[in-house]
């Protein structure tokens, strides 16, 4: 069982679906996690008292909020071990590209590229200088393989786990710190549930998928578990976990097909 006694673990956008099982699975595992959110304040604030730790706001597209808010965890933690950069957000409405304006994807890369680089930026700061620490990028499957209708999506989680991670991984080069992502597929949390999940969207996701079944988000939090360890990925760096289902662009055949 993978043991994180005694370290101080943030999760950004940690009030949502993925972000909270990744909280509460790092908690078990005996972290103290700061739940940082943009809106969900009761949600985060209800998870960091289930899991004994703290929630802090910060809009993390503003690079001022960014940096209070690692000052902030200094201030009353004395540093952080690991760090998480899981908030984004998808736009929910499918476009072909040629219909995506300006502003969406403005927006886009705003929450999810941008975010991504200015916590990156303010936890390896701090790591690089005590040379000690674990990154991990939460980029998509839509960065890998695209995806139909968001290009503007496929485009900012492209650039994360590759030109941002590799760059990030050379950075720290020699210091002992180390940065990896994972790319999670289609994952069935509580708000695609509640918001009524397309069943032909799943049917042709599954088609594209060696394991035929979508992934949950402890799923995706054991993959970000593993990667942040340094005792069990202590020699791993640079690295895109895909968390798919095996997922390709393309169907593949099952068995019962």
């Amino acid at each position: 069982m993978l043991d994180f006694s005694g370290m101080k673990v943030l999760v950004t956008g940690g009030a949502g679906g993925i972000g909270t099982e990744i909280c509460r699975q790092l908690h078990a595992f005996g972290a103290e996690v700061v739940v940082h959110y943009y809106n969900s304040k009761l949600q985060a604030e209800e998870l960091a008292k289930e899991i004994g730790g703290i929630a802090i706001q910060a809009d993390l597209t503003n690079e001022d909020d960014a940096i209070n808010l690692f000052k902030q965890i200094e201030n009353s933690h004395g540093g952080l071990d690991c760090c998480v950069a899981n908030a984004g957000k998808y736009p929910t409405e499918s476009l072909p590209a040629w219909e995506i304006s300006g502003d969406r994807l403005s927006e886009t890369l705003d929450l999810n590229l941008k975010v991504s680089f200015f916590t990156s930026r303010e936890f390896l700061r701090r790591a690089v200088e005590r040379r000690h620490g674990s990154l991990v990028l939460v980029g998509s499957t839509a960065g890998v393989h695209g995806e139909q209708g968001h290009a503007d999506y496929a485009c900012a989680k492209g650039a994360i786990t590759s030109g941002l991670l590799k760059t990030l991984k050379n950075d720290v080069a020699g210091t002992g710190v180390r940065v990896n992502a994972v790319a999670p597929g289609w994952t069935l949390t509580e708000s695609k549930i509640n918001d009524g999940f397309d069943e032909s969207i799943s049917k042709t996701a599954l088609k594209t998928m060696s394991i035929k079944k979508l992934a949950i988000p402890k799923d995706v939090a054991s993959a970000v578990s593993f990667l942040l360890h340094d005792g069990y990925s202590g020699h791993i760096s640079g690295q895109v976990l895909e968390v798919s289902g095996g997922m390709e662009g393309r169907i593949i055949p099952g068995v019962d097909e």
